[in-house]
């Protein structure tokens, strides 16, 4: 349509500017034309007119009037009718004339020339006739005839240019005309070229569109041998290459998700045999010498920590698999933190940290209790075990669409080109740092997984020495839309320079209700 669109305005302004060059050469031509006939023929006319007074019999008495006449009329015989050229002469205050045209034909100023001048003038006029017929451009053509003994009379023919005016008309109807035909014609063949062209690309575009949707079995057809033919057949070759690839990685994908799966059932069976008998060892360790004692005691906590890498194992394959279904209710996020809490209560005292809770508006959302707690759960073991003794900050806070759960931590933080990072499988932003707390390594990568299920948003910030804060935003409804969080990503207890310009999410009000401390 483009393409169609700027041929048509193109030939539209082509054949304008040609029609009007065309015309005004033309008229040019016919005009000149006309004005040097005209001239020819005036001549010898006036040569004529002269030659017969020359030779009038002056000896007796002469009616000048009667002559001039006879001589206007002659001139009208001579000229073949009205559409050749008409007389009009000027003599002692009256005007003869032959033909229709009248005396207001001749412009002033030729009048006025003609009398002081021997010579032949012509200059363009507009023709009027006397008998009602509407007025058409001509030429006139004047001098001065002498009349021995009795003085100069001007005389003038007027020349219409009615033939020439039809002519061009007719020359004006052609080249609009036709210039509306080939106008016409041009964007015919613009539009059927484009056709030719933008078929087959609108074709590689839909066969684009198919197998980035996942239509991978879709092909273009191929016709003929041109370079789109050859086009067709790229985007064949490509598709069927990604086809392969595709169909390679999906089927290694599946391989390693149900290796992941099998072995984590395998090592189930196993590991309660393990377990069993480190527990008796785990009981009877008073027995040991210290030595054994301390082995039974590793034994055990490191199977407490096998057993959960092996739960998250199996959590993954499921998310994996897409077998992972959302059980929600609705009830107060409040409440889930202080379940976190009372489960981390251990934890907190023997890293002495005092954890400062604040609420702000209505915190109830449709929620699954089991997954919104396993995240907060996960962000509360990471905040207290890098806090470094400082203070942990939870921060919940609800508008009319979301509710925004905050874990802030005052610590040693991380780099900002790290914030999506975090929430790879097993990554560590110090691979060199031990894990003190027994952390799998997929606790956060379980936590997004989980926030994405409710259709949520689980960020994080994090600095160097300023510490980290990770944000979980839900939608109060379940199939609800987030549009922005009641949290900010950034803490509000920074310097205003510490603020990252780029975080894009809108500030909650400043005030907020400190609902509770645990230390």
């Amino acid at each position: 349509m483009r393409v169609t669109s700027t041929v048509f305005i193109a030939s539209v302004v082509v054949l304008v500017l040609g029609g009007f060059l065309l015309m005004q050469q033309a008229t040019l031509g016919v005009l000149s034309g006309k004005q040097e006939s005209a001239g020819n023929e005036a001549r010898q006319a006036i040569n004529a007119a002269q030659a017969q007074l020359n030779a009038t019999d002056l000896s007796g008495e002469v009616n000048v009037d009667k002559l001039l006449y006879d001589l206007a009329g002659g001139f009208a015989t001579r000229s073949g009718g009205d559409e050749q050229y008409q007389v009009i002469i000027s003599a002692r205050g009256q005007t003869i004339k032959a033909g229709d045209a009248t005396a207001d034909s001749i412009p002033p100023a030729l009048r006025t020339q003609v009398e002081s001048s021997p010579d032949l003038l012509i200059t363009p006029t507009e023709v009027v006739y006397d008998d009602g017929r509407p007025s058409v451009a001509g030429l006139v053509a004047g001098s001065a005839l002498t009349l021995p003994g009795t003085g100069r009379y001007a005389i003038f023919l007027v020349f219409p240019l009615t033939q020439e005016v039809n002519t061009l008309e007719v020359l004006r109807y052609a080249v609009v005309s036709t210039g509306a035909v080939l106008v016409l014609m041009l964007t015919f063949i613009a539009a059927l070229v484009a056709r030719q062209v933008v078929v087959p690309v609108r074709d590689a575009r839909r066969a684009a569109e198919n197998l980035a949707s996942g239509n991978l079995h879709d092909r273009m057809r191929v016709r003929g041998q041109d370079d789109l033919a050859r086009l067709a057949t790229s985007m064949n070759d490509m598709a069927a290459e990604m086809e392969k690839q595709i169909t390679t990685l999906s089927e290694l994908s599946q391989v390693q998700q149900r290796f992941v799966s099998d072995v984590s059932h395998e090592l189930r069976t196993p590991l309660t045999t393990v377990r069993m008998a480190a527990e008796v060892l785990h009981d009877a360790r008073d027995d040991f010498d210290p030595v054994s004692a301390r082995s039974a005691e590793l034994l055990q906590n490191e199977l407490d920590r096998f057993e959960s890498l092996l739960n998250d194992l199996l959590e993954i394959s499921r998310f994996d698999a897409g077998a992972a279904e959302l059980s929600a209710t609705t009830l107060d996020l409040r409440s889930v933190v202080d379940r976190v809490l009372d489960a981390q209560e251990a934890l907190i005292r023997a890293y002495g940290v005092q954890v400062r809770v604040h609420t702000t508006g209505d915190t109830t959302a449709e929620v699954d209790p089991r997954r919104i707690e396993r995240i907060l759960r996960n962000l509360m073991t990471n905040a207290i075990e890098h806090s470094e003794g400082r203070p942990v900050d939870v921060l919940l806070a609800g508008d009319e669409d979301a509710v925004a759960v905050a874990v802030r931590d005052h610590g040693v933080g991380f780099e900002a080109s790290q914030a999506k990072q975090v929430f790879l499988r097993f990554w560590r932003a110090d691979p060199a740092r031990a894990r003190t707390v027994g952390g799998t390594g997929l606790g956060l990568a379980i936590s997004m997984e989980d926030a994405n299920l409710h259709g949520g948003w689980l960020t994080a910030w994090g600095r160097p020495g300023l510490g980290a804060q990770f944000r979980l935003t839900v939608p109060r409804r379940v199939g609800g839309l987030l549009a922005t969080s009641p949290l900010p990503m950034a803490p509000r207890d920074l310097p205003l320079l510490a603020v990252p310009s780029s975080d894009h999410d809108a500030e909650a009000d400043r005030p907020r209700a400190e609902a509770g401390t645990r230390s």
